[in-house]
């Protein structure tokens, strides 16, 4: 499985690292069953993270056709320069509205096309962690999917056409979602799982110390009960 992260300007730096470490660990342990790259829209270029400025470099450009799998990143960090209170006022925005407007960004590049073209793929896997899928629905490609994200931005995500699940990761077929920054570790480890195997996954839980929270949900099995 050629797995692609996608970096694009003001990315968060944990959300793509979590999920390339846990891949990158995943090909090693199953002598070469994953690999896994950074890519932008853009093509090769050093891109920068909204955490404090950290660069990673993409060595390849997005490409659907070689791809079997396509995670995407949220974003981090203050909309405007350093130093200059973003729209006026900073303290009357909240955290979900600074997100849109840094996804928003992302959204007026060549990145939006690109992520349709993996979308409409047949057998190519598009995953989200935290703000990603915002950024995917921003761009109007979630409308009727089941999806999570950051827990502050649920609501914005449901406002994009979604239907919400506020779950730690969401497996809705092609389309596996992750929540909170931190869900990058159990996304990957799901992702090496479903793709490769429990084996693997396993493998790489103990080697990481790590594991993962929370019931992966899936669109199975009985309703629960009203309360």
């Amino acid at each position: 499985m050629h797995a692609q992260i996608v970096l694009f300007d003001g990315f968060d730096l944990l959300d793509v690292i979590a999920p390339y470490e846990v891949l990158y660990a995943g090909g090693a342990a199953s002598d070469g069953a994953v690999d896994v790259e950074l890519v932008s829209a853009e093509g090769r270029r050093e891109v920068v993270s909204g955490t404090g400025g950290v660069t990673l470099w993409a060595t390849a450009a997005l490409d659907p056709e070689r791809a079997g799998l396509v995670v995407v990143p949220g974003a981090a960090g203050r909309v405007g320069t350093p130093g200059e209170a973003p729209d006026g006022d900073a303290g009357a925005r909240t955290p979900d509205e600074f997100l849109s407007v840094l996804l928003g960004r992302a959204v007026q590049t060549g990145l939006p096309s690109l992520l349709k073209a993996a979308m409409d793929r047949p057998g190519l896997t598009v995953a989200t962690v935290c703000g990603g899928s915002l950024l995917l629905g921003l761009a109007g490609l979630l409308k009727g999917r089941r999806a999570t994200t950051h827990h502050l931005a649920l609501e914005t995500l449901a406002e994009t056409g979604a239907q919400v699940v506020p779950a730690r990761v969401v497996d809705d077929g092609d389309l596996v979602t992750g929540g909170g920054v931190t869900s990058g570790l159990d996304l990957g480890l799901y992702l090496l799982e479903r793709e490769v195997g429990p084996k693997i996954a396993r493998a790489v839980e103990e080697l990481f110390a790590y594991e993962r929270r929370g019931v992966v949900w899936r669109d199975r099995g009985p309703a629960p009960s009203a309360p």
